[in-house]
């Protein structure tokens, strides 16, 4: 993918506010490597929103300036898809905010930045279960493990991240933000759109928050 212009990404920082992005190559560096160092990228520019509204404006100068993105989580996949080669880097990590937890409702809502252990330990919280278990639970992020629709280790009896998914918060590529946190189990009102963004590792918005399934 072409790197951005330095005047690009020179515009896309002074349109942000100090704080929600930088330029230290020692901050930025372990986010360029696959923790197994099978591969490493490179980034001029790394974003760091602290919430929806940021992420949406961040990904809408983005398309203004014609500058790629490439989004990250916790930076535990195994397939190099989070690493970033010469396009700006934004992540989630910042959004850490455990929005709502229903016990009644057996459903909570969590930002995108939230560690699937918190997540579990939130719900355990409510005496609720969160099922998901994967190794890397202290370091993956929700918004990871719904961008890569992953599995875990009680995939046969609780089903992939997409059936643990009610709704979904999303930044689309324009920055506009798809607002489809519903908790409702059988909803036949409309396309189901939060299906086509579990899995799709980013390409098709970015997941800010999600309402999900406990038991």
């Amino acid at each position: 993918m072409t790197a951005p212009s330095p005047a690009a990404v020179d515009a896309l920082a002074a349109a942000l506010p100090p704080g929600s992005w930088t330029r230290d190559p020692f901050e930025i560096a372990p986010s360029l490597k696959e923790w197994r160092n099978r591969w490493t990228g490179e980034t001029p520019l790394l974003l760091l929103p602290r919430s929806t509204e940021e992420t949406a404006q961040m990904v809408r100068l983005c398309g203004e300036l014609g500058v790629a993105l490439t989004p990250q989580g916790g930076n535990t996949g195994l397939v190099g898809g989070q690493i970033p080669h010469g396009e700006v880097l934004i992540s989630t990590r910042r959004m850490r905010a455990v929005r709502d937890v229903a016990p009644l409702d057996d459903a909570m809502v969590v930002e995108a930045g939230v560690t699937l252990l918190e997540a579990q330990q939130a719900a355990a919280g409510a005496d609720r279960l969160f099922p998901l278990s994967l190794a890397a639970e202290g370091t993956a992020t929700i918004g990871g493990v719904i961008s890569t629709n992953a599995g875990g280790t009680a995939v046969l009896r609780y089903g992939m991240m997409r059936d643990l998914v009610l709704g979904l918060e999303a930044v689309l590529p324009n920055g506009e933000i798809f607002h489809g946190l519903k908790r409702l189990r059988k909803d036949n009102t409309g396309y189901d759109l939060k299906q086509l963004l579990i899995g799709a590792e980013g390409t098709l918005g970015i997941v800010t928050a999600a309402s999900l399934k406990l038991f």
